[in-house]
């Protein structure tokens, strides 16, 4: 099967903050960054997706694959920030900006469905990355 790119699963768009290192936000947004750090919320982000609109472009793009594949596997490929939603999907939080998991990059994370519900099973599997190929990187979310 050949694959199909799904645009809802784009990482969430960061307006004017989008390219920026943490350093160059802290120093051109001050207030904005200040109240990031305090508590980290995507609605802080000056012309950026809120909260609302990427939990749910994340989350209905989920539902679609999930109805297409009632059975078996899927395998989707897709940023850290969009993981992150659907986990906090699956335990029934928003995300709000707070990246709880760490979500190296070529990761695997997998959820399943049992029993008509949702279980993660494993987050941020890099065993079958060579060590050297792992990094952690720093700033508004690790994807």
């Amino acid at each position: 099967m050949r694959p199909v790119p799904e645009a809802a699963l784009r990482e969430i768009y960061l307006g004017e903050w989008e390219g920026l290192r943490t350093d160059e936000i802290a120093a051109r947004y001050p207030e904005a960054w200040a109240r990031w750090v305090e508590e980290p919320d995507w609605n802080i982000v000056p012309g950026g997706e809120r909260e609302a609109e990427f939990d749910a472009r994340v989350g209905q793009a989920i539902d679609q694959i999930l109805a297409q594949h009632s059975r078996g596997d899927v395998l989707v490929v897709t940023h850290g920030g969009v993981i992150q939603v659907a986990l906090h999907r699956v335990v029934g939080k928003p995300s709000r900006g707070l990246f709880p998991f760490r979500i190296q990059n070529a990761s695997m994370t997998v959820l399943e469905r049992s029993g008509g519900r949702m279980v993660i099973s494993g987050v941020n599997d890099v065993a079958h990355l060579e060590m050297s190929l792992v990094t952690e990187r720093q700033g508004l979310g690790d994807d």
